[in-house]
């Protein structure tokens, strides 16, 4: 992924705006999300600190570093933030495909469709917890 300001300039916009993003593991659909703040969402994938901010790299790292511990446990576990930082790395090697969608029910009706139709089921469940 690029940087915020470089993509944001690429798609000819000035500011964040919300919508639905693809990430993309060698052109291949690998996990779909959207957001109010998409770019700021998509810095916080690969730069955050905490199980809250990099959900997605905490999810991968899981599945590569397997615990039966509470999540704030897991993060402090040094076996465990190998794997969670090497998700964060996976990440940023990753594309991402964007659209701004600014109402919020078509926002969360279009992330359903878009992982189904990308078959995204891996990491997006859509399960309660």
């Amino acid at each position: 992924m690029t940087g915020k300001r470089a993509a944001l300039k690429q798609l000819g916009k000035e500011k964040d705006f919300p919508g639905c993003y693809v990430l993309l593991n060698k052109r291949k659909p690998f996990y779909v999300g959207i957001s109010k703040s998409v770019f700021a969402r998509l810095t916080q994938h690969v730069k955050g600190k905490t199980h809250y901010d990099a959900s997605l790299a905490y999810r991968m790292a899981c599945d590569r570093e397997p615990h039966k511990l509470h999540r704030s446990s897991a993060m402090q576990n040094a076996r465990f933030q190998i794997a969670f930082e090497r998700a964060k790395r996976e990440l940023r090697s990753m594309k991402a495909a964007v659209i701004e969608i600014r109402n919020p029910l078509e926002r969360y009706a279009f992330e359903i469709f878009c992982a189904m139709r990308c078959r995204t089921g891996q990491y997006n469940s859509f399960d309660t917890h």
